[in-house]
């Protein structure tokens, strides 16, 4: 009895040396205890900054890339100046249409998507010489603003909403004989951007992929422009899912999540008197809300609210 004792002892003296067991996977995600979005994309997508380029971002653009402490976190958003004259999906989404970031509620918005960007100026010539593609709005993010803002990742959701200028800058393309390998090589800087974000610490992530712009004013009564561009989409958009999936699993600290804006937006188009829309081929830069189109290549402000609507209920649908 007493050998039986002394062994009993020895194995819980075993059991208590040997290290506790870790939880390596990702935070719980809950999107109504998410404190801050951040963002990185183009103009369906950037909000206007007092120190931004005038109509292209919030702070800072390719010809003055730095900015300091102070100019960031004074840097103010301007209300309803965005690519749809209104208050735009990320503005929806967090409530945070205009003023000072750090005050919004119920989250604050860090919006370093700029208008017209590509992802990266290695592949495609920037639209103008002030235009900040990806890949430099992330560079600069990180360089000065991560440590200014000191994201925590546990209350932080990174959106990324990227290649509408991509596959439309590309559509003409006559010497590209792989377009497979093409957008490989797009998401590899791609996602070398996504990773230098997830080093900061940052483990929330919200892809969204490319809506049907072939429907858009620019291109739907383009033929045979329209078709093409329909097949770079839609290429684009399965190399993108493959991308995040091998993303995901390289990463087991990661919560991933997709929204399908191309899905979305053509079920929109298809059902458009559903929603209130008479005009879905013509544009209006104008308030009248019956067109979805503010112009060849952007949509109004409703769109905007409908979408950052469904975007919400996926996001508490995903909430833990």
């Amino acid at each position: 009895m007493q050998l039986l004792a002394t062994l009993c002892l020895a194995a819980l003296g075993t059991a208590s040396a040997l290290p506790r067991a870790t939880n390596t996977g990702p935070p719980k995600f809950s999107w109504p205890h998410t404190q801050n979005l951040l963002i990185f994309g183009d103009s369906y997508s950037f909000v206007q900054g007092t120190r931004g380029y005038a109509n292209y971002s919030f702070i800072g653009d390719a010809l003055a890339v730095a900015f300091t402490p102070e100019e960031l976190l004074s840097d103010e958003i301007i209300a309803k100046n965005t690519s749809s004259d209104g208050s735009n999906w990320a503005e929806f989404l967090t409530g945070c249409y205009s003023g000072l970031p750090a005050n919004c509620a119920p989250h604050k918005l860090w919006d370093f998507a700029f208008a017209g960007a590509d992802i990266t100026k290695a592949i495609l010539a920037p639209h103008h010489s002030w235009t900040l593609q990806m890949i430099d709005s992330v560079n600069q993010w990180a360089k000065y603003a991560a440590d200014v803002l000191q994201l925590s990742g546990e209350d932080t959701l990174v959106a990324w909403w990227i290649g509408i200028n991509d596959t439309g800058d590309s559509a003409g393309f006559t010497n590209i004989t792989n377009w497979r390998a093409y957008w490989e090589a797009e998401m590899s800087a791609y996602f070398s951007a996504v990773s230098l974000v997830h080093s900061k610490g940052l483990n929330n992530h919200l892809f969204i992929n490319v809506p049907p712009e072939e429907r858009s004013p620019a291109w739907v009564n383009d033929n045979p422009g329209a078709p093409t561009l329909k097949v770079h989409i839609d290429l684009y958009n399965e190399v993108l899912a493959e991308s995040i999936a091998k993303w995901k699993g390289e990463n087991g600290d990661v919560n991933v999540f997709t929204f399908d804006a191309h899905g979305w937006w053509n079920s929109v188009l298809d059902s458009y008197m559903m929603y209130g829309f008479k005009n879905i081929t013509g544009y209006c830069e104008c308030t009248d809300d019956s067109y979805f189109w503010y112009n060849t290549g952007h949509p109004v402000e409703k769109v905007h609210k409908l979408l950052a609507a469904d975007m919400e209920n996926k996001l508490l649908e995903w909430s833990a």
